[in-house]
């Protein structure tokens, strides 16, 4: 198991830096990344984490396709803004999500950590669907979300899977400055002098 959960890691890990650059190949690998994730949380009987990855090889595709139509003249992601409005409804969904997963997998099944799986699963993929949709506030809930999921790991006795959340938080930092300054590149630049 530890070597497949290690793969599990180094291809997510991957994904996520290519995601960082702005790279379109963070899809296609992101999406080995939860083929063996999956297996993983079957196992580890964490449900909600299962399905999240069952929910994100869709989003993936999603993501893929409209980050292709989405390029600049060096192949990377073009970033868009997310209106407030939309940034809210979207957080209240993922509660929503949140509170209904977290019943059903308290009432229904034998998971580990029914409520606290559930809200991490519905937040990820409202950070998945920003990510898709190219919003910065993506990089922002994902240092929120993958900062509980190491505790969450740990706890589940998933080492190798609780460094690996620890470097995306490492991961998210960097993906959030990158695309700030892709968004403001007259801002990143030193001032002439």
């Amino acid at each position: 198991m530890d070597a497949v959960e290690l793969a599990g890691a180094l291809l997510s890990a991957w994904a996520v830096w290519l995601t960082a650059r702005r790279r379109p190949w963070c899809w296609p690998v992101g999406f080995a990344s939860v083929l063996v994730y999956g297996w993983i949380f079957i196992h580890a009987k964490l449900y909600s984490d299962a399905l999240l990855q069952a929910a994100f090889a869709v989003l993936i595709v999603y993501g893929w396709l409209r980050w292709l139509s989405h390029l600049d003249a060096d192949g990377r992601v073009q970033i868009a803004t997310l209106p407030a409005g939309q940034l809210v409804a979207h957080l209240l969904i993922g509660a929503a999500g949140a509170l209904a997963l977290g019943y059903a997998m308290h009432r229904w099944t034998d998971a580990a950590l029914p409520w606290l799986d559930a809200a991490l699963t519905a937040f990820s993929l409202v950070a998945q669907w920003w990510q898709g949709r190219r919003h910065i506030a993506a990089w922002w809930l994902w240092i929120v979300v993958d900062v509980i999921y190491v505790g969450e790991y740990v706890y589940k006795g998933l080492s190798i899977t609780a460094v690996l959340y620890a470097g995306f938080v490492a991961l998210a930092a960097m993906g959030l400055r990158q695309w700030q300054r892709a968004e403001h590149p007259l801002e990143a630049r030193p001032a002439a002098g």
